[in-house]
């Protein structure tokens, strides 16, 4: 189970996968799934003011009975509120008195400008009430704004991440590396889940017979290989077991590129589908258009 710790520019470490908790919504059942994701062995939990569930989050790692230094715990500035105002609330609806990794969710939160949103983040390192900061969804050019006047470099970037758009997220972690920010991964199983069928199934189903494997344990390690820690999640006690034993695969070089292409090939393909319809929508409007000048035409 070798998902081991990375550190960070600031040096802190952080684990190397993470149990996301966005679409749980709140109540009990975000509860129950942080409590079995902790039980299981996570040991990193990822929340956001967005997400609404920093409550439910706090309350499973509070019931863990594990120290506050045992958990490593991000949330994410989502702009519900004044920043300054927004990192307190996270606090109290956490219970806790810090955050080990504190995001700005999207690059759209960045009032006026990312110089100054990025400012009040390292005011917020500053006070302690987060040990990390870093940034999510950000494009390189956006990075590069924020580096040129951070006092801080953003320890991690948090960005969508799966083999469909690995050739237009690459040089955000080419970025990342030379800079020294670590690429976290969300929805890096989407071709298994709302993808499924497209050319990635043949690779990953390859390989993971091959090692005896699981499909989704094959994606995860992909995602390792990459370079960057994924935010993953699961309301089943099986799968959060093979996504921590999935840490010890190690693929081969023709194995990753055979993947890569894969999602090369999808990419081009979702991208053909989402043209054409477009291409559809603008023929239907275009016609119901003509039909309704028609029908002028005849007042």
């Amino acid at each position: 189970m070798a998902w081991d710790l990375v550190e960070l520019n600031d040096g802190y470490k952080m684990p190397t996968i993470a149990f996301g908790t966005w679409k749980m919504g709140n109540g009990q059942g975000p509860i129950d799934q942080v409590d079995q994701a902790i039980s299981t062995g996570f040991s990193h939990v990822d929340t956001a003011q967005a997400y609404r569930n920093e409550a439910e989050a706090g309350s499973a790692i509070r019931d863990s009975g594990l120290s506050r230094s045992e958990i490593f715990l991000t949330t994410k500035y989502s702009g519900m509120a004044d920043i300054d105002d927004s990192i307190q609330a996270s606090l109290k609806n956490l219970g806790v008195s810090y955050v080990d990794l504190y995001l700005v969710h999207s690059p759209r939160l960045a009032v006026p400008d990312i110089p100054t949103i990025w400012s009040k983040m390292e005011a917020i390192k500053s006070a302690g009430y987060a040990k990390s900061i870093g940034i999510s969804n950000f494009n390189v050019p956006q990075m590069e704004t924020l580096v040129a006047s951070a006092k801080f470099v953003p320890t991690v970037n948090q960005i969508l991440l799966h083999p469909y758009v690995y050739a237009e997220q690459a040089p955000i972690l080419e970025y990342g590396a030379k800079h020294g920010i670590v690429i976290e991964a969300y929805s890096s199983l989407i071709p298994l889940t709302s993808q499924t069928g497209g050319p990635v199934d043949i690779p990953v189903n390859a390989i993971a017979a091959r090692l005896g494997k699981a499909p989704e344990q094959i994606l995860l390690a992909w995602v390792k290989a990459k370079g960057a820690v994924p935010v993953t999640t699961s309301s089943k006690k099986d799968r959060l077991e093979r996504y921590l034993d999935s840490g010890d695969i190690v693929l081969t070089d023709a194995d990753i590129a055979a993947i890569d292409a894969a999602g090369a090939i999808g990419a081009r393909r979702f991208t053909a589908k989402k043209v054409l319809r477009t291409v559809a929508v603008v023929g239907l409007v275009g016609a119901a258009a003509l039909k309704i000048w028609g029908w002028l035409g005849k007042l």
